[in-house]
């Protein structure tokens, strides 16, 4: 009996059960996945990480083993990393030929533009220049034509002035004759 004591204590006893979730459980967590998160809150499950590759070295050093074979495959790989290297060297040489020779004819064109341009400008000056010069001479003939106006009308001023003066001389004179004769003039009067 004491045997069945020991067996029965020595036996494990079962880890009690989870409790059921309950209709109020299911309903709560229902309801979370339709709200939306709080606006502080990241959802990581969508996010999405950089991961950059690892580098592999360009040669692999391996151990010599000390066969011919192996040393044959190793002078192999390094003939060959020397001749990539000679490529890389040659591409990136032919690249730098490339760009200098853009960069050179690109700073052709724009010494040509800037040139050009500048020729332009200057002949735009010129032509400024030259319509101020005749525009100059046109204002100074304009002012010689209307100082010859004026000239012409104080010349005709100056006629009709001495006119009306021997007019009136004229007329003073018939009036001391007419009254020194004691006679009538005959043209009275222009209207009648």
């Amino acid at each position: 009996m004491e045997a069945e004591l020991k067996k029965v204590e020595t036996e494990p006893t079962p880890a009690p059960e989870p409790p059921l979730a309950s209709a109020s459980d299911v309903t709560v967590e229902k309801e979370k996945a339709l709200l939306p998160p709080p606006p502080g809150a990241v959802d990581d499950s969508k996010a999405l990480a950089v991961v950059e590759p690892e580098k592999v070295p360009e040669t692999i050093a391996k151990k010599p083993s000390g066969g011919s074979h192996d040393r044959d495959v190793v002078l192999a790989n390094l003939e060959k990393e020397k001749s990539m290297s000679f490529v890389r060297a040659w591409e990136d040489s032919e690249k730098d030929k490339a760009e200098n020779k853009a960069e050179k004819k690109l700073s052709t064109v724009t010494a040509w533009e800037n040139t050009k341009k500048a020729a332009i400008e200057a002949k735009l000056r010129s032509m400024e220049e030259k319509l101020e010069k005749k525009k100059a001479q046109y204002a100074e003939k304009m002012k010689n034509q209307i100082g010859l106006l004026h000239k012409q009308a104080d010349e005709k001023r100056a006629m009709i002035q001495a006119e009306r003066g021997q007019e009136l001389l004229k007329a003073e004179e018939m009036a001391a004759k007419y009254r020194a004769t004691g006679g009538v003039p005959k043209k009275f009067l222009g209207c009648f």
